[in-house]
């Protein structure tokens, strides 16, 4: 009983130890494992695996890719082939109205008179731009539609025996030339209409305000454009003369105004006479300045611009009007015309006098003037591309060329010289 119970105790002891041991080892073991991945987790990550040692003048050899910084899709855009797009714009414009004169042999020579007044239209124009990379490079306008006609204005100008420079003065008697003729509450087109007039009604004249009469007729005290009547000068040949001598003014006079930055929205102050005397001249081959010299002198009456330096942009844009366009369009200043096709985008005027009056109100209204300011007719500057009233001014946003205005300047010296 002994010897058995002795044998069971030593196996027992050996069970207990056996199980022992095995607790022990899987202990170590899961420790071990926690050690391998704590060790990976934090200096795994720094391990630096090399074939070959690699010395330090070696290593200041190696390159070191810049693949993160290269922005594939710009250099994709680089090496793309240039794009071209192409954009149709439909506008509506003002579509100006044409003036027409015609003379009147009982008009005292170098006189006008407005018959009709003109009003402006309206046009669709259909312009194709052309953009390159987003940038437009050229314009071109394709096609033109009037949805408004405009109302031609109508000139007559004086072609009598003699000359009349008479200012009218208050208390004068004057009389309607326009076949009808608005009398405004207030001297603007805005204001209210008090009365109609007809033409060769009496007027007389109780006030003047720049382009605008205040007058009496038929009981009615209101304003009138002063360029809708006339004053009828009865006064003889002899007087007239004397008259003209005494308000032209000399050479000195004259060119004492002239510099680079003269206003251009003041007259220059030339006679009828001046006017043709200057503009005749030898580089005219074909003499249509010469012949139109009188259309300069208009146009400082009825729109307050200075004529010569409306001729000496006729000059400069047609050359002495020998360009294609002054021959075959009659149209001095190349009005219309893009860059990209000059010839066919040129307006076409029926004779030359029609594109000296148009481009005399272009500039009045849009290049000139502050926007606001009162013009001809009663109507306001629109003022689009006006950066001051001078040569420079104008050629800000009239012309690419930045020698322009000062070519201009050029030929206006040369046409005061010739006084």
């Amino acid at each position: 009983m002994k010897a058995k119970d002795k044998g069971k105790k030593k196996q027992k002891t050996y069970m207990k130890i056996t199980l022992k041991s095995m607790i022990t080892f899987l202990a170590f073991l899961i420790s071990l494992l926690y050690i391998v991945i704590f060790y990976n987790y934090y200096f795994g990550r720094n391990k630096v695996y090399a074939s070959e040692t690699v010395s330090y003048e070696q290593a200041k050899e190696v390159k070191i890719s810049q693949a993160q910084e290269i922005d594939l899709e710009k250099i994709i855009e680089q090496n793309a082939p240039k794009s071209q797009n192409e954009e149709y714009i439909v506008e509506e414009k003002v579509l100006e109205y044409l003036t027409k004169y015609r003379n009147n042999k009982d008009l005292p020579k170098g006189s006008i008179q407005v018959v009709q007044e003109g009003r402006e239209g309206k046009q669709e124009i259909t312009t194709k731009r052309i953009y390159q990379e987003g940038e437009l490079v050229a314009q071109e306008q394709i096609a033109c539609k009037v949805t408004k006609a405009s109302v031609n204005k109508i000139v007559e100008i004086g072609t009598g025996q003699y000359s009349s420079n008479y200012q009218v003065k208050v208390g004068d008697k004057l009389y309607v030339t326009s076949d009808r003729l608005s009398v405004m509450l207030e001297p603007n087109e805005q204001s209210q209409k008090v009365a109609t007039l007809t033409k060769a009604d009496e007027l007389k004249l109780l006030k003047i305000e720049k382009e605008w009469y205040q007058i009496s007729s038929k009981g009615t005290i209101g304003y009138v454009k002063a360029d809708c009547t006339t004053y009828l000068d009865k006064q003889p040949k002899e007087e007239n003369q004397k008259k003209n001598t005494n308000t032209t003014q000399s050479k000195a006079q004259l060119m004492s105004k002239l510099n680079f930055a003269m206003p251009l929205n003041q007259p220059s102050g030339l006679t009828f006479e001046q006017f043709k005397k200057v503009l005749a001249d030898s580089k005219d081959v074909n003499k249509i300045f010469e012949k139109n010299a009188e259309y300069f002198y208009y146009i400082e009456k009825q729109y307050k611009i200075n004529g010569i330096f409306v001729a000496a942009v006729g000059i400069h844009e047609s050359a002495w009007g020998t360009s294609k366009i002054a021959r075959e369009k009659n149209n001095l200043f190349g009005y219309g015309a893009y860059d990209s096709n000059p010839y066919n985008g040129a307006y076409h005027f029926s004779d030359y006098p029609e594109s000296i009056d148009l481009m005399a109100r272009v500039f009045t209204k849009y290049y000139i003037h502050p926007k606001g300011t009162s013009i001809y007719g009663g109507e306001k500057a629109v003022g689009t591309y006006y950066y001051a009233p001078t040569l420079s001014g104008v050629n800000t946003k009239y012309a690419t060329d930045k020698n322009w205005a000062n070519a201009v300047y050029q030929h206006m010296k040369y046409l005061y010289n010739k006084l």
